[in-house]
């Protein structure tokens, strides 16, 4: 198959959008929160772990601590029995409330809506601080490359990157920066209901004719 040049690709790109956007109008973070802090929390502690197990988890905390102050005073052994259902869960507990408590002494208690603020604190990471700007502040920073979104960015030949920072910056220079969170919905969405990484279903999907299939075997 020949080179894609970069006009074609964004061409291409915006009508996987499009078809994405068809087939999912409802897609949203699937992590259950109603503030910022509940989604930082809840994307902390979804590291190596489903956003069902997650939400199980975060109902039943989220009722417990509703403050950093509540998550910083909690004696570190009964904050990780809270989280014992989590995979990882001792060391995310002591990273959540170190994190809590850096929110206490330089935010003032409030989580900061920069991505150098939040990289800053314990836990969070490039992918934790673009789900947190993108969807509790509406702020597009970046491109949110979960294994989904990585996997299905080499299948849709949008990149030969797997490094998620690499795969990031493909993105972004493909997608307009007003759909960047959107985008990591739409395709993890697809990731999830479609395009498995061992079993994609690629008879009737809605992306077929536009889709390479970069590392999937043809049907």
């Amino acid at each position: 198959m020949p080179r894609e040049t970069i006009p074609a690709k964004v061409a291409r790109v915006a009508e996987v959008i499009a078809a994405l956007r068809r087939t999912y109008p409802d897609a949203h973070c699937e992590l259950n929160y109603s503030n910022p802090l509940e989604l930082l929390v809840a994307t902390i502690l979804s590291a190596q772990c489903t956003d069902k197990q997650v939400n199980l988890v975060t109902a039943e905390l989220f009722q417990k601590y509703r403050k950093p102050q509540d998550y910083a005073a909690a004696p570190p052994e009964k904050f990780t029995a809270d989280i014992r259902r989590i995979g990882l869960f001792r060391n995310k507990a002591k990273n959540v409330q170190a994190c809590c408590r850096a929110l206490i002494e330089r935010h003032g208690g409030e989580v900061p809506g920069t991505m150098e603020e939040l990289v800053s604190l314990a836990g969070v990471g490039r992918k934790t601080a673009n789900v947190v700007l993108g969807n509790a502040f509406g702020i597009n920073v970046g491109v949110v490359v979960d294994t989904h979104v990585g996997r299905l960015a080499v299948r849709l030949g949008l990149t030969r990157e797997t490094a998620p920072e690499k795969v990031e910056q493909a993105l972004m220079k493909l997608v307009p920066q007003a759909q960047w969170a959107m985008l990591s919905h739409w395709l993890i969405w697809h990731g999830r209901r479609r395009c498995a990484a061992r079993k994609p279903v690629c008879a009737g999907c809605e992306l077929r004719g536009l889709c390479p299939r970069v590392g999937v075997p043809k049907a």
